[in-house]
């Protein structure tokens, strides 16, 4: 298994997977060493077309090239119980501090007529878009080759755990709930009284898995055992990695790792793409039959925010509307 130079994350080659041939077993194999020992690892071979990136990269930066003003027409109070749009830089908490970083929340594109949304279920609906030239279409390309990364990606993960290729979709993920962010990180001090130390401060992700997209600036770093490292831009790569479900599911067999970003101070704006593939938001996520628990699973100190996940008892949805919330306590109040 290849690893990222620096540091020691895994590089894994999932071809054989998107091709599904015999030979994705091996592929499923090191998914599963690396979920096991750094919940992290970066793909090749994925089969998204550079073409698809580069499209939505040129139209994001286009878009956060814009002045504020113009940019608060898609502010994120605008877009309702869907939960999208623009917010500015120090406008996001990571463990009750701001990030210094601005941002597009977006997701699947549901129309209004979809039986969650008109149940008025929170984070679904319509995407706030900007009325850039093929900015719309960009971004809804991107996540359906994203949405088929991330398929891909849990049949791997599912026979890496000895179960049936398609455990995940049947029980979880015909039907994600799929969030997108495009987040742009601005190389300039905070302003003065903000309690800014991060790009993103210290956290795991809610779900299954987090695919991300990353410039060539880099500032990523992942808790190992050994220790914060960086994880930095591999061209061609996404990195992954497993989120809090994930980890329930697995008795803490797979890792949800703490990460976060520095501040960026390398004199040009650093771009980066995270894509979500989550459980249904009313699935109610249960571990595994037949795993054995991680004694980690027990230790609520081996978690960052020290939470103890495998406690949790209820649907997806309620998870996810507890973490986010506190990542926008205002919005909080006017859509929930």
């Amino acid at each position: 298994m290849l690893t990222s130079e620096s540091t020691g994350v895994p590089v894994i080659d999932v071809s054989a997977l998107v091709a599904r041939t015999p030979a994705r077993t091996a592929v499923a194999a090191e998914i599963g060493q690396a979920c096991r020992a750094q919940g992290f690892f970066y793909v090749t071979g994925h089969g998204v077309d550079p073409s698809v990136c580069d499209r939505l990269v040129a139209a994001s930066r286009r878009f956060f090239a814009l002045g504020q003003e113009t940019k608060m027409q898609w502010r994120m109070s605008r877009g309702g119980r869907a939960w999208r749009g623009y917010f500015p830089a120090g406008g996001e908490l990571t463990s009750g501090r701001p990030d210094w970083k601005e941002g597009l929340y977006l997701g699947s594109e549901l129309a209004d007529d979809h039986p969650l949304v008109r149940a008025h279920t929170p984070l679904h609906g319509r995407n706030l878009f900007p009325t850039l030239p093929g900015f719309r279409e960009a971004v809804l390309v991107y996540l359906e080759a994203l949405t088929r990364l991330g398929h891909t990606l849990m049949e791997g993960i599912a026979l890496s755990l000895g179960l049936d290729a398609t455990y995940f979709a049947d029980r979880y993920t015909a039907e994600p709930l799929i969030l997108f962010r495009i987040f742009n990180y601005p190389s300039r001090p905070a302003p003065a009284g903000q309690d800014v130390q991060w790009g993103v401060g210290e956290h795991s992700d809610y779900g299954l898995l987090t695919i991300l997209w990353q410039d060539d600036v880099g500032g990523l770093q992942v808790k190992t055992r050994d220790g914060w490292v960086d994880a930095p831009p591999l061209p061609g790569s996404f990195v992954c990695n497993i989120g809090d479900m994930l980890d329930r599911m697995t008795g803490g067999l797979y890792r949800s790792t703490p990460h976060r970003v520095a501040l960026n101070t390398s004199g040009r704006d650093r771009l980066s793409m995270p894509f979500f593939l989550d459980p249904h938001f009313e699935a109610r996520v249960r571990p595994i039959e037949g795993l054995t628990a991680s004694a980690a699973a027990q230790d609520r100190a081996t978690r960052w925010d020290g939470a103890n996940i495998h406690a949790f008892d209820g649907t997806y949805g309620d998870y996810l509307l507890g973490k986010v919330s506190k990542v926008f306590p205002e919005l909080r109040r006017e859509v929930l």
